[in-house]
């Protein structure tokens, strides 16, 4: 049975409108038909709320904390009531910041940046690399990498028994992802962060694949921070998030110097400077502040909620099911994943097909059929190298391999879904991948500038 012959016996909410449902794109074959968009977990389309939202606001933009015009205080106040909005989105604590920043990669770079001298960082091999790399640019860090568990419980058990047994004891961090760009699993984050303080720890949770799947409460959850970024919430524009504690933050210097960071600034009698800087968030905040970025995230936050997370949340799991159960027909499919097939799982999914390069797959779904996934290793190099049994000295990289169609690679393929999905598109997903494992290809492909395209 299709996704779509299952939602027609069920009542959940409809997909949200979003940018792009109706656009139309050409087949090699012949005519065109509305682009599939299954790449959210790299960027989800904006919803058509959000856009509309700050359609209505781009006339009234103006300069944020810097003018006494009516259009520079209506933008004050709007950028600020964003800040209030995404707190409560995230279930900030009385004392926790909310910093904006430009992404899921920019917040956690923040947050290293912030770090006390000689913390020790734990990070799981598993991470995406926003959340793996940024700790290695302090030469005054420790950074623990552990290895990636095969069941959430041994994910706890790892960290567990790593803080036991570090050395000296001081500072310490904890950074784990919610839900995994590669697989979609969902890890036990409530429990790393008991193991995280109970060990003097603290734990920053890469949400960039969980916010826009899951509620996310930082006092539920009992995490120190949370980061994510706007384009993977449904929001346009380059905005992203730091929530949570304000102590290291306010006892760091600036993430970035300038106007806006300080409060006064003041020449001394041997010719340098003296700088009061803020304590607040915008310590870290320094320039002209993205407003619109700000300001999109925020509807964003607004429109999940009014629309119900229960119901988005609902509607994905079946979605998840179909899709499983349709490439579960294929037994030239073979689907990654850590934690098993009965992993509690967000809309990302990502699968090799025997016989096939990724690449050259990739790229016949979207000639042939319309339809846009991803392929490649994700940002996430040692944790594809793990699923598909690599060894590190394995040529592979993000993007299309140098292997021809055909031959063995080291890359995957990646599907991914959300509130914004027609089940139709899940519906022709599973045709094209049946129809190319059965009967192959209707194009010839070559391989240009690194990427797998029609001849």
């Amino acid at each position: 049975m299709s996704v779509s012959a299952v939602a027609a016996d069920r009542s959940v909410c409809a997909p949200l409108p979003v940018l792009g449902r109706d656009v139309l794109v050409p087949l090699v074959t012949g005519g065109e038909v509305d682009y599939a968009a299954l790449d959210y977990a790299a960027s989800a389309p904006a919803l058509q709320r959000v856009w509309d939202d700050v359609a209505a606001y781009a006339p009234y933009y103006g300069s944020v904390h810097r003018g006494a015009g009516y259009l520079s205080q209506l933008s004050t106040d709007l950028f600020e009531n964003s800040r209030r909005t995404i707190e409560e989105f995230l279930g900030c604590r009385t004392d926790d910041q909310v910093v904006f920043t430009r992404s899921t990669t920019d917040s956690l770079n923040l947050l290293a940046a912030v770090l006390p001298e000689n913390t020790r960082v734990f990070v799981f091999e598993t991470e995406h690399h926003a959340s793996l790399l940024p700790w290695e640019q302090r030469p005054d860090v420790a950074v623990t990498y552990l290895n990636a568990p095969r069941t959430p419980q041994q994910a706890v058990d790892t960290l567990e028994k790593a803080l036991a047994t570090r050395e000296p004891y001081g500072p310490a961090l904890v950074c784990v992802t919610g839900a995994s760009n590669v697989t979609g699993e969902l890890w036990p984050v409530r429990e790393l962060a008991a193991a995280a303080h109970a060990h003097g720890a603290r734990i920053v949770l890469d949400a960039a694949q969980l916010v826009p799947h899951h509620p996310v409460d930082l006092g539920e959850l009992d995490v120190d921070w949370v980061a994510f970024s706007g384009h993977k919430l449904y929001a346009p524009f380059g905005a992203g998030v730091l929530a949570g504690r304000a102590d290291w933050l306010r006892d760091a210097a600036p993430y970035l110097a300038g106007g806006g960071a300080s409060r006064k600034v003041s020449r001394r009698t041997d010719g340098g400077v003296d700088v009061e800087w803020h304590t607040t968030a915008a310590r870290h905040e320094a320039g002209s502040p993205n407003v619109i970025g700000a300001y999109a995230i925020a509807s964003a936050c607004r429109a999940l909620t009014e629309a119900g997370f229960e119901g988005l949340v609902a509607r994905e799991q079946e979605l998840i099911a179909g899709l499983r159960t349709g490439l579960a027909e294929v037994p030239e499919v073979t689907v990654l994943s850590l934690f098993g097939d009965d992993a509690a799982r967000v809309g990302v999914l990502s699968f090799v097909v025997e016989g096939w390069n990724s690449s050259h797959f990739a790229a016949a779904l979207s000639a042939e059929y319309g339809i846009g996934v991803r392929d490649g290793l994700f940002c996430a190099h040692p944790l594809v190298r793990t699923l598909l049994g690599s060894a590190p000295q394995d040529p592979g990289e993000c993007g299309a391999p140098d292997a021809a169609p055909g031959e063995k690679s080291l890359n995957a393929i990646r599907v991914s879904f959300g509130a914004g999905t027609p089940d139709e598109h899940v519906d022709r997903f599973l045709h094209a991948v049946k129809e190319l494992v059965t009967n192959g290809a209707r194009w010839n492909y070559r391989t240009e500038g690194g990427r797998c395209v029609p001849a």
